[in-house]
C-alpha cells in the first residue's frame, strides 16, 4: 500500500465514514423522538414529574399532566430543536381550569434555541462528510484500492471507543457533560436548570435522559459502522 493512501486517503475515509454514520444515528433516532417513552419508563420519570412538578417557581399544575402529555411535550421539543428553533416558544400544556400556558420560560427557549444552532452546525458538516465519503469511496471503487482488513478496521474502532468510554468514566459523565455545556454555549446564556425552575429540565430528568440518548445512540452507531465497514470491504475488495 502506497504511503499516501495508507497515511491520509484511508484515515481521512474512515473519520468521514464516522462523521456521516454519527449524522444518519441522529436523524434516524430523532424521527422516534430518542424513544422518550422508553427512557420515561425505565428512568421512572412520571414519579420524577410528580415530585418536583408542584415545587416549580414559574409554573403550575404540570403534576395533573399526563404521560402522554408528557411524551408529546418531548416531541414537540425534539421536533423544534430539529428545525432550527421553530416553535420553540409555541410548546403549551394545560392548566387545571382548562386554560392552556407555554411550556417553558424565556431562558430555556434561548438554551435550546442555543441547541437548536448546534444541530444545525452538525447537520452542515455531517451532510459535507457523507459527500465526502462517497466521493472518496467512489474514487477508491475506480482506482480499484485495497480497503484495510474488516477486522483490523472494527477493532481499532471498537478499542477507540472503548478508550473514550473509559476515559469518560474516570472522569466522571456528569463532569464530562457540564464541561461539554461550557465549551459549546455561548457566555452568558444558561444552561443549568434547576428541577424547580424549569419544567424542561423536570420533564427530561436532565441529565439522565441524555445518558440514556447517549446510550441509544452509541449503539446504533457501532451497529452502523459495522455494517459499513464490511460492505466497504467487499465492494472494494470484490472490485480490485
Amino acid at each position: 500500500m502506497k504511503r499516501p493512501v495508507k497515511y491520509f486517503f484511508w484515515p481521512l475515509f474512515f473519520a468521514c465514514q464516522l462523521i456521516a454514520l454519527a449524522l444518519i444515528s441522529w436523524h434516524l433516532l430523532a424521527q422516534f423522538h430518542f424513544a422518550y417513552p422508553v427512557g420515561y419508563k425505565l428512568l421512572g420519570l412520571d414519579q420524577h414529574i410528580a415530585d418536583y412538578a408542584p415545587l416549580n417557581r414559574y409554573k403550575r399544575d404540570f403534576e395533573l399532566t399526563t404521560p402522554s402529555e408528557h411524551w408529546r411535550l418531548f416531541g414537540e421539543i425534539s421536533d423544534a430543536v430539529q428545525a432550527s428553533g421553530k416553535g420553540l416558544g409555541d410548546i403549551h400544556y394545560a392548566l387545571k381550569n382548562g386554560q392552556t400556558t407555554p411550556l417553558m420560560h424565556e431562558a430555556e427557549i434561548i438554551h435550546l434555541q442555543d441547541v437548536a444552532n448546534l444541530i444545525d452546525v452538525f447537520y452542515w458538516i455531517g451532510s459535507g462528510c457523507v459527500l465526502l465519503w462517497l466521493g472518496l469511496l467512489a474514487v477508491a471503487y475506480w482506482q480499484q484500492l485495497m480497503a484495510p482488513p474488516t477486522r483490523q478496521v472494527l477493532l481499532g474502532f471498537l478499542m477507540a471507543a472503548l478508550i473514550i468510554a473509559l476515559v469518560v468514566l474516570l472522569i466522571g459523565p456528569r463532569s464530562v457533560f457540564y464541561w461539554l455545556h461550557v465549551q459549546v454555549f455561548p457566555d452568558g446564556h444558561q444552561w443549568f436548570f434547576y428541577y424547580e425552575e424549569s419544567l424542561m429540565t423536570t420533564l427530561m430528568k436532565a441529565p439522565d435522559i441524555f445518558a440514556f440518548i447517549t446510550l441509544l445512540l452509541v449503539t446504533l452507531l457501532i451497529a452502523l459502522w459495522c455494517l459499513s465497514v464490511y460492505g466497504v470491504n467487499r465492494l472494494l475488495n470484490k472490485s480490485a
